[in-house]
């Protein structure tokens, strides 16, 4: 007895789990490059602040530690210094956007210092890092 297909059948690429995998693939790396972000200060333990904003798109990072040592970026300067190399990156066209960072045990006094010598320096942009808590 010979069984026969009324329609044979061709042999074909599922689309719907393909798509499933391509979104989840999309999703997976929309994610990982959303926690990506850069962080070129030194790690301070931060002050806390309800309203802190996590928006981190600053191009220079200035770090105020504890005992009162400055750093633009990771490396350390005085607080002259910080001036003087604000100015010349001010001076090159594109105003600097920075993110102050101060330790919480750090000298208020000291930190509005370095506030002034960034004003100073001609740099109106700066943000003041907190670490967010509920």
């Amino acid at each position: 007895m010979k069984v026969t297909l009324k329609y044979p059948r061709k042999a074909r690429i599922e689309m719907i789990p393909l798509m499933d995998v391509i979104f989840l693939l999309l999703v997976a790396f929309i994610m990982m490059t959303m926690s990506m972000t850069i962080h070129r200060g030194v790690p301070v333990e931060l002050p806390a602040s309800e309203q802190a904003d996590l928006e981190k798109k600053s191009l220079v990072t200035v770090t105020v530690m504890e005992d009162g040592t400055l750093y633009l970026d990771r490396e350390e300067v005085s607080l002259a210094d910080l001036g003087n190399r604000l100015a010349r990156l001010a001076e090159t066209g594109r105003q600097p956007r920075v993110f102050l960072a101060g330790d919480k045990r750090a000298v208020y006094e000291r930190v509005l210092a370095v506030i002034d010598e960034i004003r100073k320096a001609g740099v109106t942009g700066i943000s003041l890092e907190t670490r967010w808590e509920k």
